[in-house]
């Protein structure tokens, strides 16, 4: 099972929509990913021009035709400019295996923006997608993406000890699962929005 889709799934929550990024939307990606606050656990350096902005929406396109991912846009219903970015990545079709990233605009942060596009891709995942497992890797320090995903159902299963080389330093990295039979069992308890 491949994350094959025919047409982009474009998702809707009270207040986002969640599309496809395109190359029309660089500038919009160059601003908040040139941010050092937003880039600190992204795992690559700030931003500097369009060009680096180009070649992330170039990589969400490419793990889409390679169906190891996809990455909707977060947008705003009533502005329609893209604020940040979540999706899943590095998908193993063969253990119904695959990891959510996400990453929202400053300004944006502290309003549950972040949570509710991820509760959106994660029950789209479960319901459409057939995922087993979604995992989530997550620097020590990044303590709101650690609360985000935990308040989401996630687990803590343990510490991936020099995991990432970022900025030629290892970094550590949690490892957190969301199974299936957790998300349904949420959905049927109504603990979050599922």
């Amino acid at each position: 099972m491949t994350i094959d889709i025919d047409t982009f799934p474009v998702l809707e929550t009270k207040r986002l929509v969640l599309r496809k990024i395109t190359n029309e939307d660089a500038k919009s990606v160059l601003d908040y990913l040139s941010d050092e606050e937003v880039m600190k656990y992204y795992g690559l350096e700030p931003f500097k021009s369009i060009n680096d902005a180009l070649e992330e929406i170039s990589w969400y396109q490419s793990i889409q035709d390679n169906k190891t991912g996809i990455r909707w846009g977060i947008t705003l219903k009533e502005k329609g400019i893209v604020i940040g970015s979540c999706g899943f990545h590095n998908h193993v079709s063969r253990h119904l295996r695959t990891e959510i990233g996400f990453e929202l605009s400053r300004e944006h942060w502290g309003k549950g923006i972040a949570a509710e596009a991820v509760e959106a891709i994660i029950t789209y995942g479960y319901e459409h997608l057939n995922f087993q497992r979604i995992e989530a890797l997550i620097e020590p320090p990044n303590l709101s993406s650690q609360n985000l995903v935990e308040k989401l159902g996630f687990i803590r299963e343990g510490l991936l000890r020099s995991y990432e080389l970022t900025g030629g330093e290892f970094d550590d990295l949690y490892m957190y699962s969301l199974l299936k039979q957790d998300f349904d069992k949420i959905k049927i308890l109504g603990t979050t929005n599922f």
